[in-house]
């Protein structure tokens, strides 16, 4: 925590000195807000509506301690769903739905309301990554291709040089996309040898000398170059766009008949960046860091630079592509994924500004305001690029618990705007359906924010981690890898986008599904997540851009809206399926079985933990027991951590026997990250290793944290760390 030396006296708040520099000389110039007025808003707006944060919070204390005391009184009691659905509707958990209605959310950009494609979250407090998410608008397909293990590798192929037989299938795979997205009216882009624009049409002509067109030629949109020898050619299919490049002198390009070097994919069209889940930041130096990245993407200005192979390699966002439109007039395409920020959610408060009685902030207040003024400067077009087209500003809230939590987010909404000078509803949220108090209540969220959603979202990993804590005192929970299988599941995402359509989202808004979280196990993701746009959801997440491409060919083959027209006349999923928990029947599991659980959810949790506390890493890929590379965050955290409190609870396993796990795997993790110069040795000292114990206390202390939450646990040992401090 800062010193008392470094707190500024400003308005009845106590203010970090450097958040207060940072805001006064980076953020407000430009932005035509008076500094005085600013803070003196910016008191009033905390402390008129931090009680009412704190009650909320309250409320979600006392109806899980409802909960939790008629499952024990049930205990004994043959279970009746019909008696527990009555029961949650007389405390209030799950509300009465009002009449239908529609959304009236104004002014959204395209990316958000009428393209479906790949989206991208990504830690905000990472600048090069975050500058590689935003230029991860347009990615090369043959890139994505031969780079992962979409296309088999041949074993005896070197990966350090370039395998021109792997090179073959990467051009067929690619051009039969191309055949099945932008088909020929005869023939096959294989056939190739030429392509030429003219009279507003593209002539492809194949090695039969045949001269074909396009089967719709509505799809041809631009091209670069000259018309009779083009440098590329822009198309478009289902709101996406695909580039052919053409370059005689290309390694690729010469040896192709038609000179073709690439096809670029217009990829990730969206992307939120992560001021929550995905980073640590505990202090005024992490929030500064995130707030300046923001900042730096609002005004276009943001770059990085990084040492590969020897190489000094500079990173800045992408401009705007222009092209030689058919009919003779320049056309534009956007070179950036419009950006979303995801600030943090009601729970966690922050020590960089301090209220009148000394108490900390609400740090979702906080982002709300810092993160809007910012982006402010993209709406005064104070920037060397444009984000919103339209005048909006793209917030998500995660971890919101119903509708009056959804509401409150509205209110802070409304302050903001009227503190920083904006139009009403500018800014926009997103709402993450990834709390069961939520999901069971999704079309009262959405009335919440109606003028206001621009995106709902299913979360299975948050949503999982809520489950069983809200279940907690229930049984003992199924496990883990078995929860998707779950009838809950089923309903919970069906449900999301049942609601969503039936509020109006269609072409006002964003459906999205959850995140792959294999980045290494691009062919099953290919094979797997085209059910994400043909449950009707105009986007879903995925873990880099090379990802975004190869799930950018989706939505090529599945026309989002019509499927939407489709599931718009089915049934809801029942309420009843969304609130089956999934409990075990029994647990006569072996004790292999138990074991290997446990062994699973620990090393997974402290190759997580240790990254997170000892190096201020949020997401990464993290090796699990079987040394897959998975991405983890926050969320899968939590329902690893909540998962053996659960088993605790009900004794499947012990303390003892969940303690001598715990150490037998920190040697387990130390082995997977002996190649890493940075990291520290947990299994050396446990007994006063900051990260293992912060991963005993995730476990131990798991059934008692807020909602399973694991933020509070964390961002207390991460400041021991970072302050040196000890444990004991």
């Amino acid at each position: 925590m800062p010193s008392e030396k470094s707190y500024l006296s400003v308005s009845n708040l106590k203010i970090s000195s450097d958040l207060f520099d940072f805001v006064n000389s980076e953020v407000i110039p430009g932005t035509f807000v008076d500094r005085e007025n600013f803070w003196e808003g910016f008191s009033k707006l905390i402390h008129e509506l931090s009680p009412e944060n704190k009650s909320l919070l309250k409320k979600r204390v006392d109806l899980q301690k409802k909960i939790d005391s008629w499952h024990i009184n049930t205990k004994y009691k043959p279970y009746n769903q019909s008696d527990y659905i009555k029961f949650l509707r007389d405390i209030g958990y799950l509300v009465t739905e009002g009449p239908n209605f529609n959304i009236q959310t104004e002014n959204v950009d395209e990316e958000l309301s009428k393209i479906s494609g790949p989206q991208l979250v990504v830690p905000l407090i990472n600048a090069r990554y975050s500058i590689n998410a935003a230029n991860a608008r347009w990615g090369s397909l043959y890139d994505a291709l031969y780079g992962t293990d979409s296309i088999p590798r041949d074993s005896k192929s070197d990966k350090k040089e370039y395998d021109p037989e792997r090179g073959k299938k990467v051009i067929k795979w690619s051009k039969e996309f191309l055949d099945e997205s932008i088909p020929l009216i005869d023939g096959s882009h294989q056939d190739a040898t030429s392509y030429k624009i003219n009279d507003q049409r593209v002539y492809i002509t194949l090695s039969n000398g045949k001269k074909v067109t396009l089967k719709n030629e509505q799809k041809l949109i631009g091209y670069t170059g000259s018309a009779s020898f083009p440098e590329s050619i822009l198309f478009r299919n289902n709101g996406l766009h695909i580039q052919i490049t053409f370059n005689k002198d290309h390694s690729v390009g010469k040896d192709d008949k038609a000179n073709i070097s690439d096809i670029i994919l217009e990829s990730a069209i969206s992307t939120i960046m992560d001021c929550e889940d995905s980073i640590a930041a505990v202090d005024s130096e992490d929030k500064i860091t995130v707030y300046r990245n923001w900042l730096g993407l609002m005004k276009g200005d943001l770059k990085t630079s990084f040492q590969k192979n020897g190489r000094n390699i500079q990173r800045c966002l992408n401009k705007d592509l222009i092209f030689q439109g058919t009919c003779g007039s320049e056309i534009t395409i956007p070179g950036r994924s419009t950006l979303l920020i995801r600030n943090v959610g009601h729970l966690m408060t922050t020590n960089t500004i301090l209220q009148d009685d000394g108490s900390e902030s609400p740090e979702g207040i906080v982002d709300a305001v810092i993160t809007s003024l910012i982006a402010k400067h993209d709406l005064l077009q104070n920037s060397l690029v444009k984000n919103s087209k339209t005048g909006s500003i793209y917030i998500v809230k995660p971890k919101m618990h119903g509708p009056d939590e959804v509401r409150f987010t509205d209110k802070i909404f409304q302050y903001v705007e009227k503190l920083i000078s904006l139009p009403r509803n500018t800014l926009k949220m997103g709402i993450m359906d990834e709390e069961r108090r939520t999901s069971i209540n999704l079309k009262e969220c959405i009335r919440a924010a109606k003028n206001r959603v621009v995106f709902i979202n299913t979360g299975f990993l948050d949503r999982t981690g809520d489950e069983i804590h809200t279940s907690m005192e229930a049984g003992p929970i199924i496990k883990k890898g078995n929860i998707k299988k779950c009838v809950w599941i089923k309903a919970y995402e069906d449900r999301n986008v049942d609601i969503g359509l039936s509020c109006g989202l269609k072409g006002k808004a964003q459906i999205g599904k959850g995140m792959w979280a294999m980045p290494d196990m691009m062919a099953e993701m290919l094979k797997s997540k085209i059910e994400h746009p043909k449950s009707g959801a105009t986007t879903a997440w995925v873990p880099s851009p090379t990802a975004a491409t190869l799930h950018a060919t989706h939505y090529h083959r599945v026309n989002v809206e019509e499927y939407q027209d489709v599931i718009s006349s089915r049934k809801h999923a029942k309420i009843e399926d969304l609130l089956t928990i999934p409990l075990a029947e029994g647990t006569n599991w072996s004790s292999d079985e138990v074991q290997r659980e446990l062994e699973n959810n620990i090393q997974g949790i402290l190759g997580y933990v240790v990254r997170w506390i000892d190096q201020g890493v949020g997401c990464s890929k993290v090796l699990d027991i079987n040394n897959l590379g998975l991405m983890e965050d926050r969320a899968t955290l939590r329902i690893s951590s909540q998962h053996i409190a659960n088993w605790l609870r009900h004794e499947v396993c012990s303390e003892n026997q969940v303690i001598e796990t715990l150490e037998r795997m920190a040697k387990v993790v130390d082995n997977q990250n002996s190649n890493d110069p940075e990291y520290q040795l947990m299994s050396r000292d446990l007994k006063n290793n900051i990260a293992f114990n912060a991963a005993s206390d995730l476990i131990f202390e798991g059934a008692k944290q807020t909602n399973g939450y694991t933020e509070p646990i964390l961002h207390k040992y991460r400041r021991y760390k970072k302050n040196n401090d000890s444990i004991n």
